[in-house]
């Protein structure tokens, strides 16, 4: 196969620009996903039977990032991709992305809570329109988390992606297992979500208690 010296060029160019994107929604995952958030809280109308049903999800989904940031640590908080070690304990021997999975449930509780008296069509598209630009975030910085991690760990990556899967858990964990958990890191890791967390549930009782 012959291959035009301009080809290669371009192909490299693609890349770049490629993993600079990749790298862009990573550093500004934060901000990305915090505007669904200011939209529910804008235009969302709860009701009672709403915040019944969607809080319990909002929890569950925090606690499975609290779980997941024990084992992980406070690298999670950064702005670049980094691991010291390959995490296949805990959360991450269920599932690759428990984090993320994690804030997933949480966003739709907090997306089902805010939106009870919203008519039908308007409650639907609040709720899936937050879930899939969470989604949309997800599906560009996790290729660009996972190719830092293939490149770092070689083989051990590829062995635990091969038993992992990366968003619906397994119902009995992979093993070997490797990492062990903190509780000490969850106060430093998330004092921002437990911020952000606090805030959503103050708006989501200040309209409930002006609806």
């Amino acid at each position: 196969m012959v291959t035009n010296k301009d080809d290669v060029v371009n192909d490299s160019s693609a890349g770049s620009e490629q993993d600079g994107f990749s790298s862009f929604v990573f550093g500004q995952r934060g901000t990305l996903l915090a505007i669904p958030a200011v939209v529910l809280a804008a235009l969302g109308k709860p009701s009672a039977f709403s915040i019944a049903t969607g809080l319990p999800l909002a929890f569950a989904g925090e606690a499975i990032r609290m779980w997941a940031v024990g084992y992980s640590g406070d690298t999670t908080r950064g702005d670049r991709v980094t691991a010291p070690q390959l995490v296949t304990a805990g959360p991450y021997a269920y599932v690759r992305n428990p984090l993320y999975v994690g804030n997933f449930i949480t966003a739709a509780g907090f997306a089902i809570a805010f939106t009870g008296k919203n008519s039908g069509g308007v409650r639907a598209a609040l709720i899936v329109g937050s879930l899939a630009a969470m989604f949309g975030v997800y599906a560009v910085i996790v290729p660009h988390e996972e190719e830092y991690l293939r490149a770092t760990f070689g083989e051990a990556f590829e062995d635990y992606t091969s038993k992992v899967p990366p968003v619906v858990p397994l119902v009995e964990p992979a093993e070997p297992q490797q990492g062990s958990y903190d509780p000490d890191v969850i106060a430093r890791a998330e004092s921002k979500t437990f911020l952000t967390f606090g805030a959503m549930l103050a708006l989501l009782a200040l309209k409930a208690l002006r609806a």
